[in-house]
């Protein structure tokens, strides 16, 4: 069965935009982009002492479970040179399942939808960009609709997807 989700990427080390590109080539074979959002500049959140982020949200389809999809996003964080740090804190490159169908779980290794994703303006900007009408399972609100609950002011735009 094929899935669609929808992911978050972040990433405020080294050559950040490199970094998204490296992310999303390394989804083939078991991820299948659809779509791209625009990358968006932003500022940190929590711990605010550290360079600014570059995040982008895709659209995709996999056949994998949701599981099996952390494991596989685990893997290519650590593939591309993420480093265990503190909470919030930098990295090369951060990888969040945003939605995974309309499924609504919680267990001790996943939540779906991601739990804070509708107070985070740096996922919801480039969010709504591609999934306007999106309905998000829990809130049954559409993103575009979230995206203006959130103070945007953080939120910069960097570049085209890809450019």
């Amino acid at each position: 069965m094929v899935h669609t989700i929808y992911l978050g990427l972040g990433t405020n080390v080294g050559d950040r935009k490199r970094h998204l590109q490296e992310a999303v080539d390394s989804f083939f074979p078991h991820i299948n982009c659809l779509q791209l959002s625009s990358i968006y500049e932003t500022k940190p959140v929590g711990y605010t002492e550290q360079t600014e982020f570059l995040n982008q949200v895709l659209l995709a389809e996999t056949k994998m479970a949701p599981l099996a999809l952390l494991n596989q996003l685990k893997y290519i964080e650590n593939k591309l040179g993420r480093q265990p740090t503190f909470r919030f804190g930098p990295r090369s490159i951060d990888i969040d399942i945003l939605f995974f169908d309309d499924l609504v779980q919680e267990n001790p290794r996943l939540t779906i939808p991601h739990p804070r994703l509708h107070e985070r303006a740096f996922v919801l900007v480039p969010l709504a960009e591609i999934a306007p009408q999106f309905i998000h399972p829990v809130l049954k609100k559409r993103i575009i609709d979230l995206v203006g609950e959130v103070d945007r002011s953080g939120v910069k735009f960097y570049s085209e997807p890809g450019g």
